[in-house]
């Protein structure tokens, strides 16, 4: 396998880190969790990616996020029987190719373009107020 297939929309598993948790010292995420790939930059030293959480616990009001419809986990090869929610005011950045938590493994699915291009606009819209967390420093 190879890390071709981790693209913006895809769905994967990885160990996310929440903010909450990189605030009180922690640098490890305590579980995989399927991530949304948010953007792939192209960089010399291995392409940069953005992770956005998928979460069962429903957020709070004021968080920036979106319940995920039936048909989105569907193509995403999520559980479509859950309550599922896509967290976008907060993201993991990694580095592929040089990462300690990425494996060249093939995506459990991808969201629709109409689904998440969308939140994709939105969040570069509020970026400047969301949360990174960086797995690569």
């Amino acid at each position: 396998m190879t890390y071709e297939l981790i693209v913006t929309a895809s769905v994967i598993r990885y160990p996310y880190l929440w903010a909450r948790e990189a605030g009180r010292g922690e640098t490890e995420g305590r579980k995989d969790r399927p991530v949304a790939v948010g953007v792939r930059m192209p960089r010399p030293d291995g392409d940069l990616v953005l992770f956005f959480p998928i979460t069962t616990k429903q957020p709070e009001a004021s968080r920036f996020a979106a319940e995920v419809p039936t048909i989105e986990k569907r193509r995403a090869g999520l559980d479509a029987g859950r309550r599922l929610w896509i967290i976008i005011d907060e993201f993991n950045t990694d580095i592929i190719g040089n990462s300690f938590y990425l494996e060249p493994e093939p995506p459990l699915g991808r969201f629709s373009k109409a689904f998440f291009l969308p939140l994709l606009r939105e969040f570069i819209s509020r970026r400047k107020s969301a949360t990174e967390v960086s797995r690569f420093r």
